[in-house]
């Protein structure tokens, strides 16, 4: 067989060479007997053979070339100048156009070769080769998909070449695959001026990008699949194996290790982000995009690179990652934001909380419970059909910028939003498939045994279904819990949302019976425990202890308790001038008054915005272990008449404003350290963010903090044992 081969390449050499007179027969014999002298090549690493390749193929002598390549010695092996990739550019560059014809006559056979070495895994599939036609479109960018051109197209070594047609001798262009940071897939036709084509993206650290487009998706995924092996490890191939859209790699940091930047594979499919380090086998972790708090470009790491933090619905944590370039950024960031938003009308498709529940469902649950839980008459009222579009509108485009407060909507319209948006759904949250069961368990007499078939039915609902209903009958049992005050008991809960739960025209006895069933009995249907009980008994006693106009208690330290009205609207403003008015107390505008929370038995306490509602900070201490032990203290502020007098920083200043220094740290959140254990780090106020850094000498921030999300308390907090007073 080698005897064979060796005449045919012999053969195309003597084509060539006719014009030197130079016979087969001639040519045959003296290269056995070279070869027998040069045997011991086919004995050289894999190394050596390209070594020799690139060295023979610049001399006139094709015998020593052929001798290497049937050696072992691949053809379209990498040369190392990013010129002359090849040995082909190195024998053009040189004008050995002998060894230009051998090379791309011989550049599709499959010799048998030395095992390929390298630290690299994602080289052990280089000699995968693969051809056919391909629609390509280059540029220093992603280019316009208009000018997309027919090649030739040749995967081998790890390069993709393209060529004029499947005979042209030379490659109009080559991309060395193992330079690929990211892949793009388009799962659906892309009108190109070729017509419609399946396109694969391919970017380079170069920040250049090739759009490759193939007639039919059973093409793609064969051209997927040839170039991932060329650049993806084994240990993470299966990325690779699933309906992905991105893939790619990406520096990132997690977890309890902020310290170092790692190399990860990412691959995105649908809403979910799959990555892993590559080190181990099997080793991946799934982002659920839909579920992201926060996305955000952080500057503090514009310097190389882009990075991009995530709130992570679980794990309370952020994932940090950065591309290679601008370009390979961009990308990423672009396809995870897409991936975050809403796209649907499917319960799947909206913008979930951390317990999966869709954010206008969970923020109008809040919204009616904090404002509506003791008005009348609550969900029978109908809202403006204009606002209600609007704000459902909101929802759509992005749930979680949309923030309901009281003075900028009414009660009303958040009600109607909620039941129209569980109406349009793409599906009803009882499912329609399971209509006839839900309705069929009403042949049951039994309330237990009724039960029991609910609980069955819900178990079967889709994951997403099963978390929006507990927490919409979990609000409707709260609602109804507080029906001496609202006059809205489970009946007329059930016959208002019966329709909006079934998405059925009008109402029937049955539904409303199966939905009046489910709010009766929550607390068994969902496992719900005590603890679980009580915290939403002390909610709804905070609530209606603080409804419109109810009393509360303000006394001095050695003075009798005396009534005062609040209202749920009242701000701490207010409620001073209202006590201090109460007392008889005699004040003016430059005493400064402040209205203080004080919590943990009276050890932390904070001075409240002039502008924050008594009633929502109130309902947050029913989450404190003792809410019994918080209450809020007027006296007068030392900061607050340096506020008055200006001596603080102007918001316009704030952005130029820098402190830093040493303190002790603690979040009691990570797992490596026992109890809430102090570490030394170095904080920096600065753009209205507190950054923490290992040391002083730490150039990138281990945690990033907004400081509009904090809440600054004065005192010390004996049970984290502080290292200082």
């Amino acid at each position: 067989a080698a005897l064979l081969a060796f005449e045919c390449v012999c053969v195309c050499v003597c084509v060539c060479v006719c014009k030197y007179s130079i016979t087969r027969k001639y040519i045959i014999e003296e290269f056995y007997k070279w070869f027998e002298r040069k045997s011991s090549c086919a004995l050289l690493s894999c190394f050596m053979c390209v070594q020799g390749l690139c060295a023979a193929v610049v001399l006139p002598d094709v015998l020593q070339t052929m001798a290497l390549v049937f050696s072992g010695a691949d053809v379209m092996c990498a040369t190392g100048d990013p010129t002359y990739s090849t040995p082909y550019l190195l024998a053009q560059r040189a004008g050995q156009k002998l060894q230009m014809e051998f090379l791309h006559q011989n550049k599709l056979s499959d010799f048998p070769r030395l095992e390929q070495w390298s630290e690299n895994p994602s080289l052990s599939d280089a000699s995968l080769f693969m051809d056919g036609f391909l629609y390509i479109s280059s540029g220093p960018a992603k280019s316009t998909l208009e000018h997309m051109t027919r090649r030739w197209c040749t995967l081998e070594g790890g390069f993709l070449s393209y060529y004029e047609n499947e005979r042209s001798p030379s490659a109009i262009g080559r991309v060395d695959v193992t330079a690929v940071v990211s892949l793009a897939i388009s799962n659906t036709e892309t009108m190109t001026g070729a017509g419609a084509v399946f396109t694969v993206e391919l970017y380079l650290q170069t920040e250049r990008a090739l759009v490759v487009g193939a007639e039919t998706q059973e093409t793609q995924h064969d051209w997927i699949q040839a170039l991932t092996k060329c650049f993806v490890p084994s240990k993470v191939e299966g990325l690779v194996q699933k309906d992905s859209e991105l893939i790619g790699r990406l520096h990132y940091k997690e977890g309890h290790d902020l310290y170092h930047w790692r190399l990860g594979w990412f691959m995105l499919e649908g809403s979910a982000l799959h990555f892993g380090s590559g080190e181990e086998e099997g080793e991946q972790e799934v982002l659920q995009l839909k579920q992201l708090q926060e996305l955000s470009k952080n500057a503090a790491y514009l310097h190389d690179y882009f990075s991009v933090s995530h709130c992570l619905f679980v794990m309370r944590a952020q994932l940090y990652i950065h591309g290679f370039n601008k370009t390979d950024f961009a990308l990423w960031h672009s396809a995870i934001s897409m991936a975050a938003d809403t796209d649907g009308k499917a319960l799947s498709d909206q913008q979930l909380t951390k317990n999966g529940v869709p954010i206008i469902v969970d923020s109008c649950i809040a919204f009616v419970t904090q404002y509506g839980l003791c008005k009348e008459g609550v969900y029978q009222r109908p809202g403006d059909p204009g606002r209600v579009a609007l704000l459902l509108q909101d929802f759509t485009r992005s749930a979680r910028n949309v923030k309901l407060r009281e003075k900028e909507h009414q009660l009303e319209d958040v009600t109607d939003t909620l039941k129209s948006f569980l109406t349009q759904a793409e599906d009803a949250l009882l499912t329609k498939e399971l209509y006839p069961y839900w309705v069929s368990a009403l042949d049951e007499k039994d309330e237990r045994q009724r039960v029991k078939k609910y609980s069955t039915f819900i178990e079967s609902l889709p994951k997403i279904n099963r978390s929006t209903l507990d927490a919409l009958l979990q609000h409707l049992y709260r609602i109804q819990q507080c029906s001496h005050i609202n006059h809205m008991p489970s009946e007329k809960l059930a016959s208002v949302f019966s329709s909006c739960l079934f998405q059925t025209r009008g109402q029937t006895p049955q539904e409303i019976s199966v939905v009046h069933d489910l709010i009766n009995n929550y607390i068994t249907l969902f496992s719900v425990n005590e603890d679980q009980v009580q915290q939403m008994e002390r909610e709804n006693s905070f609530i209606t202890r603080w409804n419109d106009k109810k009393d509360t208690t303000v006394s001095r330290p050695t003075e009798p308790k005396s009534p005062m009205g609040v209202s749920p609207s009242m701000c701490s403003t207010e409620l001073a001038e209202t006590a201090l008015s109460t007392k008889n107390v005699a004040f003016s505008g430059d005493d400064l008054w402040t209205t203080f929370e004080v919590i943990e038995n009276g050890e932390l306490e904070r001075p409240l915005h002039h502008s924050e509602k008594i009633l929502e900070q109130v309902l947050e201490w029913s989450t404190l272990d003792c809410p019994s032990s918080a209450f809020l203290v007027i006296k007068k502020f030392a900061g607050a008449k340096r506020v008055a007098d200006g001596k603080v920083i102007k918001i316009s200043d704030q952005r130029q404003f820098i402190k830093g220094d040493h303190l002790k740290f603690s979040d009691g959140s990570s797992k490596l350290l026992s109890g809430h254990k102090f570490q030394d780090k170095y904080l920096v106020l600065r753009a209205e963010k507190l950054l923490l850094y290992r040391d002083i000498k730490s150039t990138k921030a281990e945690k990033v903090i907004q400081l509009k999300s904090l809440k600054c308390y004065l005192g010390l907090k004996k049970k984290l044992k502080p290292p200082t007073r």
